[in-house]
């Protein structure tokens, strides 16, 4: 009885996980801009992927299946949010993004500050070149 139980319960939860996994993916090509698209692919996918990683834990009934899962599920949840905020602020930086969408724009100060602070250091060591240049001559 109980193992009919638990074959239903991952049966389930692989159901639910690959419905997850087909919404990241439907949201990845229908969504207008590359954040929205962000948002469509990491969220319910690591959902997805926990849902699948239970489902095999469940039908594997052992705990060396679980201990061999769990790295796989930490692992997402370490490097699929650092991924994707390094993937926005890329796609901001080069305007792939849609700003009347954007409800606040946090980051645009930041990239302002960021982008003078690049062009003094570049015209200053355009000056300094430019007087070594003409004291070797």
């Amino acid at each position: 009885m109980i193992d009919q139980v638990l074959d239903i319960a991952a049966g389930v939860f692989v159901v639910l996980g690959a419905a997850l996994s087909l919404v990241a993916g439907v949201g990845v090509l229908r969504f207008p801009d590359a954040l929205s698209r962000l948002h469509a692919g990491t969220k319910p996918q690591v959902l997805g992927l926990i849902c699948v990683v239970v489902a095999v834990a469940l039908s594997a009934r052992s705990w060396a299946a679980l201990f061999l899962l769990l790295p796989v599920v930490l692992f997402q949840l370490l490097t699929q949010p650092v991924a994707a905020h390094m993937i926005g602020r890329a796609g901001y930086r080069t305007k792939n993004l849609r700003t009347d969408l954007l409800v606040v724009d946090e980051l645009a100060d930041d990239v302002a500050r960021a982008s003078e602070r690049q062009e003094r250091a570049a015209g200053r060591q355009s000056r300094s070149s430019g007087k070594r240049g003409r004291a070797s001559d």
